[in-house]
């Protein structure tokens, strides 16, 4: 396996080595940059692109959100893209939540979490799976349900919502295939941390029957894992 080139965007100073430091024991892991501010911060980002970038919310010149909005459109602008971005972060506030996904933010995570969960997380990001740390799962539960609310069509007709914004192959399976509004109770469930056997036993169907509706939700997502599906259904409410 080849290794995964990391930077870290950190203001504070013992928590980035410590980070640096603990990372690198993971032979997978490599550092190959840092900085303490966002506008060094960029820079490193535009000159080294590294395969993930753990950026810090709280950076003394301008936030974490604002950072990735620029890189983002940096790389729209260059067409230069592949490195993913994890906020990291103690502010599990819904604003700063829905803001860090709405700037192009792919995962979101803790800082009081296990150097081995953030490990995870990298891989997971890396990988291009988004890693949603559990203590955000009901900002990420409450989102999907506004996204709901506005999307339900007329009762007289199957309350399907179809999920704007998109890259267009995920558009083109929803065109085709909508999520069912019973996909989107069980989706609800699964961001809720529900396993399959408490979804069935909510909802008053067979465990046979969830899997069935979670491998189609999955398919319908372009998903890889139930994470995925989650954020991606976030990340086309943000955007209108």
């Amino acid at each position: 396996m080849s290794e995964i080139s990391i930077v870290l965007i950190e203001d504070h100073d013992l928590a980035r080595m410590g980070l640096k430091a603990a990372l690198q024991t993971n032979s997978s892991l490599q550092v190959v940059g840092e900085a303490a501010n966002a506008t060094k911060g960029l820079k490193l980002l535009q000159t080294s692109k590294p395969d993930v970038a753990v950026v810090d919310l709280g950076l003394p010149d301008m936030d974490g959100i604002e950072l990735t909005r620029r890189f983002r459109k940096y790389q729209q602008e260059t067409g230069i893209g592949g490195t993913k971005i994890l906020v990291l972060t103690m502010n599990h506030s819904e604003d700063a939540v829905l803001a860090a996904f709405a700037a192009g933010a792919d995962s979101y995570y803790m800082k009081d979490t296990s150097i081995d969960k953030l490990t995870e997380a990298i891989q997971a990001t890396h990988g291009g799976n988004s890693w949603i740390d559990p203590a955000i799962a009901n900002v990420v539960l409450r989102q999907i349900r506004h996204v709901v609310s506005e999307k339900e069509i007329s009762s007289k007709q199957p309350k399907t919502v179809k999920i704007e914004a998109l890259e267009s192959e995920y558009e083109q399976v929803l065109e085709t295939y909508p999520l069912t509004q019973r996909e989107l109770e069980i989706l609800e469930l699964i961001v809720a941390g529900c396993s399959n056997g408490q979804i069935a036993e909510k909802l008053y169907i067979t465990v046979g029957t969830v899997k069935t509706h979670v491998r189609n939700i999955l398919n319908k997502l372009c998903a890889d894992d139930r994470t995925q599906a989650a954020v991606r259904a976030l990340r086309a409410g943000l955007v209108v």
